[in-house]
């Protein structure tokens, strides 16, 4: 075929330097083991790696394939030159992520404010924010116990951190009892006031 001709049918995408993801991902040689930071521990994993080519993505990604016990998992990144350590770095960061966005959505309630324009949807995003923020400062250096007290629920895991909603608990209880300690009178109610008074902040668990 003369020089700048192509034959019948749509060009290629890729021209001739087209990476079979099919074939990379079936080939039995090429898997390798190392250690990995992944969940705040140090993890052995078996993995494969390529180069392929997808359309979506542009041209070249770097695919990541981890055999684990009950079958696989794939991962890709559009950038060829990431290591295996930064990929599989960054999907593990994504839980988090996603946690702190359903945190941010069914605690502290985004989105679900009733306003009429868009400046206003902004602004109450803003707030929903900076309420996730402010109680995780609060919560930052308090002890566990301080936090919740799963021995009425044991039913639940004891040794599982708190969470967002239980930071968030934890300190409107607080402000209440700043609130009644500070009240007239306070120092002079009953104790069976007060002890009342703790059972029901200890019901807002």
């Amino acid at each position: 075929m003369p020089p700048g001709q192509r034959g019948r049918g749509r060009p290629r995408i890729y021209g001739v330097h087209r990476i079979s993801l099919a074939k990379r991902a079936a080939h039995r040689q090429g898997w390798d083991f190392d250690e990995f930071e992944l969940y705040g521990k140090r993890q052995v994993k078996q993995y494969k790696t390529f180069l392929a080519t997808w359309r979506p993505a542009g041209g070249v990604i770097r695919v990541v394939i981890v055999r684990e016990v009950d079958g696989w998992e794939v991962f890709f990144c559009t950038d060829p030159n990431a290591s295996v350590a930064d990929i599989l770095g960054t999907v593990a960061s994504r839980n988090t992520i996603e946690q702190d966005f359903h945190d941010v959505k069914e605690v502290e309630g985004a989105g679900q404010q009733q306003v009429r324009n868009l400046y206003a949807n902004i602004g109450a995003y803003h707030l929903n924010l900076w309420a996730y923020c402010l109680v995780e400062w609060w919560a930052w250096d308090k002890p566990k116990r301080d936090i919740c007290d799963r021995r009425d629920s044991p039913w639940d895991d004891a040794n599982r951190r708190p969470s967002h909603a239980d930071r968030r608990k934890a300190l409107q209880r607080a402000g209440i009892r700043e609130e009644l300690s500070q009240a007239p009178g306070a120092a002079s109610l009953p104790r069976k006031i007060w002890r009342l008074l703790k059972r029901l902040l200890a019901m807002g668990q």
